[in-house]
């Protein structure tokens, strides 16, 4: 993509409305567009990367034989009601609207409900299970307080997955999967090193829940952290569980953190109110076993900012940058720069490297303070003095250090 046709613009000083770090950044450097008090519009930069996000999600779920969906947003009262949860009294944050021709319809916060309303329809034997279901899909909390940018809002992306299984032992089988996936997931977008499984509530149906929990300054949960283990408790559960539940460990550090995602056991809830039953194999109807396995694409992202962003502006994993690399031409009066970097650039596309073109009529200081800003993870210059080399001047976006490289260098450095 030629920067210079890129519609959208670098600020140079932050929104003055938003608290977050993450919000700042990516409103300054032009991935998203504030709407209203928590609902945030992508803009191109922003939705490659969160694209890019996506993909890495949707590779370890498929890995572990999820089947992707898109379920409607829009919900019918009738399927809520059978779990009580189309309530107001239950549930506070449901945005409800009236339907013209009569009668009500919400706005998903979750997809227990309709799910398990359609797997009703699906399975009926045990060979029929086990099955894994997710889907990407657009969710709505009418929360009291939107905060912390797009970490926490009323409209944002989840990835939610439900496993359908015949009995505990086989879903306790995927959930140990899961689990995996979701360690390999936040290592991949670069805060693996950050973010703990850490000991929850596990409601009625088990003594725990999971949650992925990412350290940082303006995490809202507190946890209790083991640094031998590795893992940490939730602040809910440190009154019964205060010690580390792997090695029993009492000395336990306080932290902030924010919750990445989560994974728990649903037992037959759902299944007891829809009826979701199927006949083993001596002919005996059973309750299918669920489990829900969540993460937030959007609030992910947020947090790679909240983490790996410095004081020059942002900074991507090469898994999920918009691009992997910011070509910069310094111009010259010859007009010889723009001829190497607009050749240099069609060879970058033709060996199907991701590169954002800087090609407008700027400083150089002004291209490089957007280079950081926009924190692609290499960038490389073209100007009259790298000419004379025959080289291309390249900077890794966490790097000082300047050096000089070979187009061939260039191209194996990016793929």
């Amino acid at each position: 993509m030629r920067q210079s046709e890129l519609f959208t613009k670098t600020r140079k000083e932050s929104p003055t409305e938003e608290e977050a770090k993450n919000a700042k950044l990516l409103i300054r450097a032009g991935y998203i567009h504030k709407e209203l008090a928590g609902v945030y519009s992508y803009l191109p930069l922003g939705l490659l990367t969160l694209n890019k996000i996506i993909g890495v999600i949707r590779r370890e779920m498929n890995a572990i034989g999820g089947q992707e969906v898109f379920l409607s947003a829009l919900q019918d009262p009738e399927v809520w009601k059978k779990t009580g949860r189309w309530s107001d009294e239950v549930f506070e944050n449901w945005f409800k609207t009236k339907i013209k021709t009569g009668g009500e319809a919400g706005l998903s916060f979750t997809h227990e409900e309709p799910l398990t309303n359609i797997m009703k329809n699906q399975v009926s034997s045990f060979r029929d299970l086990p099955r894994y279901v997710y889907q990407f899909q657009t969710k709505f909390r009418n929360e009291p307080r939107a905060r912390s940018g797009i970490i926490r809002g009323r409209e944002f992306l989840m990835k939610d997955l439900y496993s359908f299984s015949r009995d505990i032992k086989e879903h306790e089988v995927f959930y140990e999967k899961a689990k995996l996936a979701y360690q390999n997931i936040f290592t991949e977008t670069g805060i693996g090193a950050q973010t703990y499984i850490t000991y929850a509530s596990g409601g009625s149906f088990s003594k725990y829940s999971h949650e992925f929990q990412t350290v940082i300054a303006a995490g809202e949960d507190t946890i209790y952290l083991c640094e031998k283990c590795k893992v940490a408790v939730n602040k809910e559960i440190f009154t019964e569980q205060n010690s580390c539940p792997e090695c029993g460990a009492r000395k336990l550090t306080e932290k902030r953190a924010v919750e990445v995602g989560n994974i728990f056991s649903l037992g037959t809830r759902f299944s007891e109110a829809f009826g979701l039953n199927y006949l083993d194999e001596k002919g005996e109807k059973k309750l299918v076993v669920m489990g829900s396995y969540g993460i937030g694409p959007s609030r992910l992202l947020g947090t790679i900012v909240e983490i790996l962003a410095d004081d020059k502006g942002l900074v991507w994993p090469k898994s999920v940058a918009p691009f992997q690399v910011q070509l910069i031409a310094i111009f010259d009066e010859s007009g010889k720069v723009k001829i190497a970097a607009e050749k240099l650039y069609k060879e970058l596309l033709k060996k199907g490297i991701e590169v954002l073109f800087d090609d407008r009529d700027l400083r150089a200081g002004e291209k490089f303070a957007d280079a950081d800003l926009l924190g692609i993870p290499l960038r490389a210059v073209i100007s009259e003095k790298t000419l004379k080399e025959n080289k291309i001047e390249i900077k890794n976006r966490t790097a000082n250090q300047l050096a000089l490289i070979t187009e061939s260098e260039l191209i194996k450095k990016s793929v």
